[in-house]
């Protein structure tokens, strides 16, 4: 069962995690790239990719991360988790940044590097 939290259509790569993200700590806002070198991410960047991870931890003040990374023009073109924290939420609302929830099977079935695109009109996840 997907939930839409913020509408959008996107078309992108996956850059999956297997980990949650605390995106105060971790992501740097000018670069988008993971700076923590404990995260299965570390070195990558989130810019224009279709960003999978379970959920967000830490401060709320990641929702500013969120917003500044799409200021910044570094920010995923959707993200898709399976439990949305109010962080994330509010960053992804605030930043207009598609953001959906997916199910157990769902998330095991999106996988790193694959093609994925959705419409939250259509309520579809499209992978190739």
């Amino acid at each position: 069962m997907k939930k839409i939290l913020v509408s959008g259509k996107i078309k992108g790569t996956v850059l999956k995690s297997e980990r949650p993200i605390n995106f105060l700590g971790t992501v740097d806002k000018k670069t988008g790239i993971i700076s923590d070198k404990n995260h299965d991410l570390y070195q990558k960047s989130i810019k224009d990719s279709v960003l999978v991870f379970p959920s967000g931890v830490g401060s709320s003040v990641g929702a500013y991360t969120i917003y500044s990374i799409k200021s910044n023009d570094t920010a995923p073109l959707a993200m898709i988790c399976q439990k949305a924290d109010l962080t994330v939420a509010t960053g992804c609302a605030l930043a207009n940044i598609p953001l959906i929830t997916v199910n157990d099977e769902e998330f095991s079935l999106i996988k790193d590097g694959m093609s994925l695109s959705f419409d939250t009109e259509s309520s579809q996840i499209h992978y190739q």
